[in-house]
């Protein structure tokens, strides 16, 4: 999966961006409490570990 891919699924989820600085997004909504952080790199892939970290943070079962 590529950055942009995780981020159209975090978005399609109710997810937007709160605050960003540099390449690093933190994503939230209404009802989380917590932030999902990424580190947004466009068309790369991202690493299987770090993709399933971000998804189990965003309480997203895939």
């Amino acid at each position: 999966m590529k950055f942009s891919e995780l981020v159209r699924l975090l978005e399609g989820n109710g997810f937007r961006i709160i605050k960003e600085k540099g390449s690093v997004r933190y994503y939230g909504k209404h009802g989380w409490d917590k932030l999902v952080r990424v580190d947004y790199h466009g068309s790369k892939e991202v690493p299987t570990g770090t993709c399933h970290a971000i998804l189990k943070a965003a309480g997203i079962k895939r």
